[in-house]
């Protein structure tokens, strides 16, 4: 029985994709940064090394730089969200993902989301590898909350919907960013303090 044949990637496509991750991750940390409107495609060519005439090889517009980002950031999640450990109570799950997310603003790697009026947003709209991402991780969320709810590990009374994106909403949390201008607390401490108020609330205990 003969062996699979394993495709093999010549080394120009190794240093095409290399690069390419370089774009996207650049990308990321300046829409982390800055956000889209404010971002150029000369600071991404600047941060990347290479000529802007070059970046339009691998992406064609500015929409498209960002929709990579949001794209590879949405794949992230995917996957950490398929390694939390399927015996995990549901609230823990969200907890958890609710701690990844914050700890990847604070980190500068999750990409600032685009507004209601903005160029990225259609594109966004139009790409399905990023429409297909949203999909699965909100039917996980959506599952899991469902499921915290009928064990009322979370209060049965909040539709589910508000839950799903008062949890989104801890991707861009600004007062992550207050606490840590404050020079107070490590990025540790002030993820504690976040979810603590997401999950436990304000009232007195």
């Amino acid at each position: 029985m003969s062996s699979p044949v394993v495709a093999r990637v010549s080394f120009k496509e190794q240093m095409l994709l290399a690069r390419e991750e370089a774009i996207v991750k650049a990308v990321s940390r300046l829409l982390a940064e800055k956000g889209f409107e404010a971002m150029t495609v000369d600071e991404v060519a600047a941060e990347v090394g290479i000529a802007k005439a070059s970046l339009y090889k691998h992406f064609p517009s500015k929409e498209d730089l960002a929709a990579a980002a949001m794209v590879r950031v949405m794949r992230r999640a995917q996957d950490f969200l398929l390694s939390l450990p399927a015996g995990d109570a549901p609230l823990d799950k969200l907890r958890a993902a609710a701690r990844w997310t914050m700890e990847l603003q604070l980190a500068g790697e999750m990409p600032s989301l685009p507004g209601r009026g903005s160029s990225l947003r259609a594109t966004l709209m139009s790409c399905q590898p990023y429409l297909d991402g949203l999909l699965q991780v909100r039917e996980q969320f959506g599952g899991w909350i469902e499921a915290a709810q009928a064990s009322g590990a979370l209060n049965p009374r909040l539709p589910a919907v508000a839950v799903l994106y008062t949890l989104y909403a801890r991707a861009c949390d600004p007062v992550l960013e207050f606490l840590k201008a404050g020079g107070r607390h490590s990025d540790a401490e002030i993820v504690e303090l976040v979810l603590s108020t997401c999950f436990d609330g304000l009232n007195a205990r």
